[in-house]
Formats: structure tokens, C-alpha cells, sequence
């Protein structure tokens, strides 16, 4: 962006101060006009035919644009990325419990990694595991898009969710409804925490 002397068209469409299409004037006449105002000339449309310059306080534009980058990064939504553990014979109440966060997450704007783990034997039933996590995309299609489709790694399953446009909205309208029982929120870290234990135990089982 060039202001001022910088400027080197012979001949510029001009905007004044006031936002007002003054029309083609040359160089010289839009920097006297520019003086006269006590402002400046800032090139705002160089790919135009002929260049698009305005006149205003170019230190008060940067400081505003300045303002401007700054609140929008701060207003930029941060993405993170939560895992839930799934096991090829988790059982119905575990399973409600775990879809719930998934779903929390989603309307949280956060992606949700779902790994699901096979232990010893289980290696020769794996079309299990991949049920599991098909039911979980069917059971949120509506707010989750698959962004990782399943992937087997060594003894686990994981499947990548991000958060539909429903989920962000669904989201937002729950902000508006009484707190969540704190008790099912400690139910639900309970049961995150043994599937961690367990991992272990299973890690030190087959060593």
C-alpha cells in the first residue's frame, strides 16, 4: 500500500475524505487536495484502471486495522482435539456415557479422536472393534463429519470426528440451558481414567 509520494500515477480515481467519488484527477491534484485536508493519499485499489487512491489519516487507518487483526485473532476459535477410548465389548451404558462427551466436544467446536484398543485374542475379531465405530458415526451424523475414516495401527482402531455447522449451532443453544449434573461429569472422567488404567494393565499383561 503506497502513500503519498510513493504514489507515482500520472493520473488516479479519487475518493475524498468523506467517502465521496470525486472521479479522475491527476497525481498532483490529489496530493494538493490531500494537503489541504490535512490528511493523506493512500493507494486503495492499484489493480484498477486507472489506480484507486482515497484520501484520509493513514496513522488512525493502520491503528485500526492494527485493532481489528487483533480482535479477530482473538476472537478465532481455537481447535483442539479430545480422545475417547472405546473397547470392542464396551456395553450399552458405557457406550451412552462415552457418546455423550463425543457429543459435548463436537458442540464445543473441538474434533474428537475415537481410538478403540483390542487386547490379546481380540486381534482375531476385529470386524467388532469396526462395528463400534461405525454405530458412533451413525449415532452423530448429524453433527459430526468423518475427517479420519477408520485406521487400524498396531492394536487399535481410530476414527477422526470433526463438528458439523448443527454441532457448533446445537452448541450454542445449549449455553442458554441449566449447568449439566456435575455428578455425570465425574462419572464420565471416571470412566476415561479406568479405560487409561486399563491400557496400561494390558500393556504390562503382554510384555
Amino acid at each position: 500500500m503506497r502513500v503519498n509520494e510513493q504514489i507515482r500515477y500520472p493520473r488516479i480515481r479519487l475518493i475524498s475524505e468523506d467517502s465521496v467519488q470525486v472521479g479522475v484527477v491527476s497525481r498532483d491534484q490529489a496530493m494538493a487536495m490531500a494537503a489541504e485536508a490535512g490528511m493523506d493519499l493512500v493507494e486503495v485499489a492499484p489493480e484498477a484502471d486507472p489506480p484507486v487512491c482515497k484520501i484520509m489519516d493513514y496513522t488512525k487507518f493502520k491503528y485500526q486495522k492494527t485493532l481489528r487483526e487483533r480482535q479477530a485473532r482473538r476472537n478465532q476459535a481455537r481447535i483442539d482435539t479430545k480422545e475417547v477410548k472405546f473397547r470392542p465389548g464396551t456395553d450399552e451404558h458405557d457406550y451412552g456415557v462415552k457418546l455423550r462427551s463425543i457429543r459435548k466436544f463436537l458442540e464445543a467446536g473441538d474434533k474428537v479422536k475415537c481410538t478403540l484398543r483390542f487386547r490379546g485374542r481380540e486381534m482375531a475379531h476385529q470386524e467388532f472393534g469396526q462395528a463400534i465405530l461405525d454405530r458412533v458415526e451413525a449415532d452423530l451424523t448429524e453433527i459430526a463429519k468423518v475427517e479420519q475414516p477408520p485406521k487400524l495401527l498396531g492394536r487399535q482402531i481410530t476414527m477422526v470426528l470433526a463438528p458439523t455447522p448443527q454441532a457448533i449451532k446445537a452448541g450454542a443453544a445449549r449455553k442458554n440451558l441449566p449447568p449439566q449434573d456435575p455428578s455425570l461429569s465425574k462419572m464420565e472422567d471416571r470412566l476415561h481414567v479406568e479405560d487409561d488404567d486399563d491400557d496400561d494393565d494390558d500393556d504390562d499383561n503382554e510384555e
